[in-house]
């Protein structure tokens, strides 16, 4: 996944940096083969449950120190979503600089799942609705709704260093194709990008 990841970096051509934040020798390892840049490991937030802007915060820390470099723009791109390309890349860059934003999360807009119309199951199987009101609409009449993906995060350094997360003030949402958006987290979602890459393949 991280090299698939570091493919569509390097192919979009808008970064002057591709760094990959790690404390993992192998993955280093990897990166490097990929073409990535791993001059240094990270010292913090290596656990499982440190978000990731603190993840992305300490690299570029460490890379403003260790080059004696200074940077207007970081791109955060999660390994676990190997789908993005860099077609995609450069066109959430391209909405980032052109609205003039300061923080940019990418999402993609709920497809045949209908989250209007979700519920809470209690033990006994009685569903407590999340949006009772919705119920009495058709599904096409509700408004579109749309979910976060790791895929492309974009914030000015600036402003991240000051606020700690992407999720700053005045955050925006980027929307993105839902297949490109994919999150994988656990199997069933390794399953479900597979057959997408699958998919893909069957129809060039």
């Amino acid at each position: 996944m991280i090299a698939w990841t570091i493919e569509a970096a390097i192919n979009s051509k808008c970064f002057d940096r591709v760094v990959v934040s790690t404390e993992d020798e192998k993955i280093a390892q990897i990166a490097r083969k990929c073409g990535a840049e791993v001059p240094f490991f990270r010292k913090t937030h290596t656990d499982d449950f440190s978000p990731v802007s603190e993840a992305t915060l300490s690299a570029l820390k460490q890379a403003i120190s260790y080059w004696k470099e200074d940077y207007h723009t970081v791109v955060q791109l999660m390994a676990n979503c190997p789908l993005r390309t860099s077609i995609d890349i450069e066109a959430a860059l391209n909405a980032f600089e052109e609205s003039q934003r300061t923080f940019q999360i990418s999402c993609f807009r709920y497809g045949w799942m209908n989250p209007w119309w979700a519920v809470n199951i209690d033990e006994k199987g009685y569903p407590a609705r999340l949006f009772p009101d919705a119920l009495t609409k058709r599904s096409q009449d509700l408004p579109e709704l749309f979910c976060p993906t790791g895929a492309i995060w974009i914030a000015k350094v600036s402003a991240l260093m000051t606020e700690g997360t992407f999720y700053g003030p005045e955050h925006c949402f980027e929307p993105m194709n839902w297949e490109s958006a994919v999150d994988i987290d656990d199997n069933d979602d390794l399953n479900f990008a597979r057959a997408l890459c699958l998919k893909k393949q069957q129809d060039i």
